[in-house]
């Protein structure tokens, strides 16, 4: 016969065990899709002139929140997102700037969800952070260096799980992100997962995709880059449907920062420019598509007007999977959880967007810059229009001393501090290449701040 306790213990065991399995029941499985250089223009649903039948029906059965803000290069983007923490914070403010962190001094959501009982992975873009994907606490990561892989005559290195491998002539980075991503979830359906998601589509160069046809023009070949990610959501949404699992899964879809010079005069909202691009401190720099689809969780064909920043993400994240915010850090998150339920939850009465020493703070009407100039957005993605410093507008006067306040604890740092002449000049020609910062040359004709 077994001692009491020993019967006491197996049967304490068994009913924690059971209620484990009751929590995980209720956790829902979470992925970010996070897409390069794409804009709001870019997406159909927002306006734009591109073929997205499949974004679109992510926003037709979910919701889709109109004022989305991420930093205007990718990665400090991507660092807020990862971390819920603003540049100025970190230190991670530029291209340039990756190594500003460390795990020793920054927590990133796959240590905060996988202590709730998540297992999670990383699927595509990385190098703007340093180490690597396994280093912040995914258990699972495939990456490659750089931006804008998409065929081996570009690079033939990526690794998966610490694992270098090479890519032949007819592989297709996008398909093969795609494909790690439905091996991660396949292998893991029955237990809660967080899959972060950054696609190689649709940074520069813009190349053929598989279904592009011989001798397209560079106009059709970006609009072939777009059909192909969408595509690309679309078949991931068949995969999670064929595993039983779309009413389990949270699928977010956003842009990691607006449009790049080479799309910024294609991708228009409804028939017009939008005032600025990537890399630059204007609506087409920050202003990101953002849809949230879970059949069952997100009110059907929604549109959400409550502002969001990228550091929203972390918490929000958090919050959906039951996990606890990480002690002593300080956080600019701002859950919207309930907003995706589609409930009223707790706005934010103010975004922030930050890059390489410049900044702004904008609320539901204007928008104030570290430069101390006002922008009146009630003409916006189109126009930003300059608010006089003399103005004798009330609501003007009212937002400046809200949002300066604002701007007062959140003061941005210079993107690499230290760094000399030279090194500034290196790092500028470095954001011209690969962030395709506007020129005088290639600054748009139309829409831009008046």
């Amino acid at each position: 016969m077994k001692h009491p306790i020993a019967i006491l213990l197996h049967t304490l065991l068994y009913v924690l065990s059971g209620q484990l399995t009751a929590v995980e029941a209720t956790q829902p499985n979470i992925i970010l899709i996070m897409s390069d250089d794409v804009g709001i223009g870019d997406i159909h649903c927002y306006g734009g002139p591109f073929k997205t039948p499949n974004l679109d029906t992510l926003a037709q059965g979910g919701t889709r929140f109109q004022y989305c803000y991420a930093s205007p290069l990718c990665g400090p983007s991507r660092c807020e997102t990862l971390t819920g923490r603003y540049p100025f914070r970190t230190g991670l403010n530029s291209n340039g700037s990756a190594n500003a962190v460390a795990p020793d001094r920054e927590v990133m959501i796959p240590t905060v969800m996988k202590k709730a009982g998540y297992v999670t992975a990383s699927a595509g873009k990385w190098g703007q952070v340093c180490l690597g994907p396994r280093e912040w606490g995914f258990d699972e990561h495939i990456v490659y260096k750089g931006s804008g892989h998409y065929w081996a005559s570009q690079t033939k290195g990526y690794n998966v799980n610490g694992q270098s491998k090479e890519m032949t002539d007819t592989e297709y980075m996008p398909n093969l992100l795609h494909n790690f991503a439905v091996d991660f979830i396949t292998r893991h359906k029955d237990k809660p997962f967080f899959l972060y998601y950054p696609m190689s589509s649709i940074h520069g160069p813009i190349l053929r995709t598989p279904d592009s046809i011989p001798g397209a023009s560079p106009d059709q070949l970006y609009a072939d880059n777009i059909e192909y990610m969408d595509k690309l959501v679309g078949k991931l949404m068949a995969e999670l449907d064929k595993q039983k699992l779309r009413e389990k899964t949270i699928v977010i879809f956003t842009g990691d920062n607006g449009t790049a010079r080479f799309g910024a005069g294609k991708a228009t909202v409804d028939g017009k420019q939008v005032s600025g691009m990537k890399a630059s401190m204007l609506e087409g720099g920050s202003r990101v598509p953002l849809i949230v689809n879970c059949p069952g969780t997100t009110p059907a064909g929604a549109a959400n007007h409550d502002l969001i920043d990228f550091s929203d993400f972390f918490s929000t994240f958090a919050q959906l999977g039951g996990a606890a915010l990480p002690a002593g850090v300080t956080l600019d998150s701002q859950s919207f959880a309930a907003q995706i339920k589609g409930e009223k939850g707790n706005p934010r009465e103010w975004c922030y967007v930050e890059l390489g020493g410049q900044s702004y703070v904008r609320d539901a009407r204007y928008k104030l810059t570290n430069q101390g100039k006002l922008f009146d957005l009630q003409n916006a993605p189109w126009e930003e229009i300059l608010v006089a410093a003399d103005t004798k507008d009330a609501g003007a006067i009212a937002s400046r001393a809200k949002l300066q306040a604002v701007l007062a604890e959140h003061p941005a740092k210079d993107g690499k501090a230290g760094e000399g002449k030279k090194g500034k000049k290196k790092e500028g020609k470095k954001r011209r290449a690969d962030a395709a910062i506007p020129t005088k040359s290639d600054a748009p004709s139309s829409g831009a701040v008046k």
